[in-house]
């Protein structure tokens, strides 16, 4: 049983993204000064009492047709409606009671669910003053709020809390959470949909539809999931408004908390440039990624799946170890395969290798090829090698010469050490410091290769 769901419901502008929020003390929701930003459901467990409830950001009720969506935002509002143990009716303060307002009342006195009315955009004493004619919806004394300064915010709370009473629970800790990654239409939501057994987040053929990053909850094998579906990229010049800019920077945040990334791919297009670019951040985020073939139905025989791998390699030359997983989301098919797979890359990034185990793996490198170096000079080795984290598993080598491991060793070691070590198929980090003496200088890195201290990953 999922935790109990307070829905924040008004007409369009009236500021309940701000709200959730104010209410979370993160940034959730996008907040733009104009009607129709938030289409999905976007939920988030809030501490009430000994508790959690599940609170939910909907579409404002009655906004004008936007890219014909307007059905599908009223069909995720009045979802959230049936399944809510609590309504937040927010108003705006500053408007007063405005026709629309009327309306949404009119629907929530049909809805057999507890309301608490909100009069959102009290930034003082005078505002506050004014909240009286709000009565008149029928849903007693507002409550006075100021999302956007948080005035208010310890009121609504207690009352959130008395409402619910003793239902509020405990939040299930979730095994993985899976961001959902990749270019516009490429098929994320209808995916996330697959996952979540319900039309959870809106499908359109309009590009863009998706603005928010969604944290979808679902279960698979007696364990509890987060999929996280992201705003559909393309290209940064391309980027039209403010809405586009922040989807993209939520994207990227999805990526960061993720820990594992499905990246997907529509079968019947070219891999390009967006792809591309967010591979690159993945990598650079050492984020064990899955690539996701999706609408492999639609290929027919025109290409087998060893044609794709190998078209893949050579577009994303720097992801071999990837692996792949053809999918048909409208169909549902290896939709609970793709997210085995992504379990198997959780664990893996999550091994670790003792520090016997990794000092023979890397003397047998050794004993294949050592880096080369001048006549005269040291003969390169590794003093000590040890892995000091996971998540991205994290090998450090202590090396009495920094000179001799070049950008071009590092990367043999690398590959070398995926082959022997139980984390084939994620990204891992190789750190390389000299010895403590501190004699040494550190390497140069080549091409953006490295770091400071020689930290590398592939």
């Amino acid at each position: 049983m999922g935790l109990p769901v307070v829905a924040v419901i008004d007409r369009p502008n009236v500021g309940k993204s701000s709200l959730l929020n104010c209410l979370v003390g993160k940034r959730i929701s996008i907040v733009a000064p104009r009607p129709g930003i938030t289409r999905d459901r976007v939920a988030t467990p809030l501490p009430v009492g000994e508790g959690y409830v599940e609170l939910v950001d909907t579409g404002g009720l009655g906004i004008d047709d936007v890219d014909n969506l307007t059905d599908h935002v009223e069909s995720q509002i009045r979802y959230a409606m049936t399944a809510a143990a609590l309504i937040l009716f927010v108003v705006d303060v500053r408007d007063g009671v405005l026709p629309l307002d009327t309306k949404v009342a009119e629907l929530l006195r049909h809805v057999d669910r507890p309301v608490v009315l909100v009069a959102n955009k009290c930034d003082s004493q005078a505002l506050e003053d004014q909240t009286g004619e709000f009565a008149g919806l029928g849903f007693g004394e507002a409550i006075a709020v100021s999302a956007l300064h948080g005035r208010g915010r310890n009121r609504l709370l207690a009352a959130i809390t008395e409402a619910i009473g003793d239902r509020a629970e405990d939040v299930a800790v979730p095994v993985m959470k899976l961001a959902i990654v990749g270019k516009r239409n490429v098929g994320k939501s209808t995916f996330v949909n697959a996952l979540a057994g319900e039309d959870r987040v809106i499908v359109s053929e309009t590009p863009g539809t998706t603005r928010d990053s969604v944290d979808v909850r679902f279960q698979l094998d007696d364990s509890e999931f987060v999929a996280i579906d992201t705003a559909g990229i393309r290209k940064k010049a391309k980027f039209s408004d403010d809405v586009e800019y922040f989807g993209f920077h939520r994207a990227q945040r999805s990526i960061r908390r993720a820990d594992v990334v499905a990246l997907l791919f529509d079968a019947t297009e070219t891999v390009g440039q967006v792809e591309k670019q967010l591979a690159s951040y993945i990598m650079d985020q050492f984020k064990p990624v899955i690539l996701v073939i999706n609408k492999w139905d639609l290929v027919g025989g025109e290409a087998t799946q060893d044609d794709y791998r190998k078209y893949l390699d050579k577009m994303l030359p720097h992801l071999p170890f990837a692996p792949i997983s053809f999918i048909a989301a409208t169909q549902r098919t290896n939709i609970a395969g793709t997210v085995r797979l992504a379990q198997d890359l959780f664990k893996q990034a999550d091994m670790r290798v003792s520090t016997g185990q990794l000092n023979r793996v890397v003397e047998e490198v050794f004993s294949l090829r050592g880096p080369s170096h001048k006549q005269g000079t040291k003969i390169p080795k590794v003093l000590y090698a040890t892995q000091v984290a996971t998540c991205p598993p994290t090998l450090v080598l202590f090396v009495n010469s920094m000179e001799s491991f070049t950008s071009t060793y590092q990367r043999f070691l690398l590959n070398a050490l995926r082959d022997r070590l139980p984390f084939p198929e994620v990204p891992f980090r190789l750190v390389l410091r000299p010895r403590q003496s501190g004699k040494s200088k550190p390497a140069k890195p080549e091409s953006g290769v490295g770091q400071p201290e020689d930290d590398i990953g592939l």
